[in-house]
């Protein structure tokens, strides 16, 4: 985890600017720096990756869920989250 505060974007295009904080906005900037390729909680660590998915979704922002399947000593499946709207950074701050 960054030690990022804030992060106001614009999203597709929507001229009015959006402000995420704390885990939601750690959680979209890995998003946005992810790109096609998305983010999963295997590669990105965090707590409560599907609930930081549920507020961005709740803010205006499209974040696809895509279900993998995983081989291993606990095989079974994990989401992977994907942007599926531009989103442009305006500003970052950091803590």
């Amino acid at each position: 985890m960054t030690n990022l505060k804030s992060i106001t974007v614009v999203i597709d295009g929507d001229p009015t600017p959006r402000t995420f904080k704390g885990r939601d906005a750690w959680a979209l900037d890995n998003l946005i720096t992810a790109g096609e390729r998305g983010c999963t909680p295997i590669d990105h660590p965090g707590p409560r990756w599907s609930h930081y998915v549920f507020k961005l979704r709740r803010g205006g922002v499209g974040v696809v869920t895509r279900d993998e399947k995983h081989a291993g000593p606990y095989a079974g499946t994990h989401a992977r989250y994907v942007l599926s709207v531009p989103v442009t950074v305006i500003e970052r701050r950091a803590a």
